[in-house]
């Protein structure tokens, strides 16, 4: 237990730069897909072995505060997914630029792209939490 105090003070004690919160950013957007996807299978095996409580968790997820959580797990899926392919690139093709001058411009890209790639999909899905979540727009 000693050894993951040591690492999550380390994280938190570290003052790196643009490079570093990316590193945590991806951490915790992996696992926060990684909390869906088990969430998911879990419920979704409901369907066979548990009707009843299959439509209590659907009920759940339509609960205003899931459906806020899910337009942060698309910001998460979205967001993890091209820092993944910037390391990709990075380690594969183009390990020179691994520069911290160019590695901080490619964090800065790597947001752009995730919160322009994500921006549609939480409109759409804010315009449904207000409609159904809170009554507004005749839901």
């Amino acid at each position: 237990m000693s050894s993951l105090k040591t690492a999550f003070s380390g994280y938190v004690r570290y003052k790196g730069r643009a490079g570093h919160w990316a590193f945590l950013l991806h951490r915790i957007t992996g696992l926060g897909t990684l909390l869906f996807l088990t969430i998911h299978i879990v419920d979704t095996s409901f369907v066979y072995f548990a009707p009843q409580l299959y439509e209590h968790a659907i009920a759940l997820y339509r609960n205003p505060l899931f459906m806020a959580g899910e337009i942060l797990l698309v910001f998460s899926l979205i967001y993890h997914g091209v820092n993944g392919l910037r390391i990709t690139i990075f380690d594969l093709w183009k390990p020179e630029w691994w520069e911290i001058h160019d590695e901080r411009k490619s964090v800065l890209l790597t947001l752009i792209v995730a919160i322009v790639l994500w921006l549609p999909a939480a409109a759409i899905m804010g315009y449904k939490l207000l409609e159904y979540g809170f009554g507004f727009f005749g839901g």
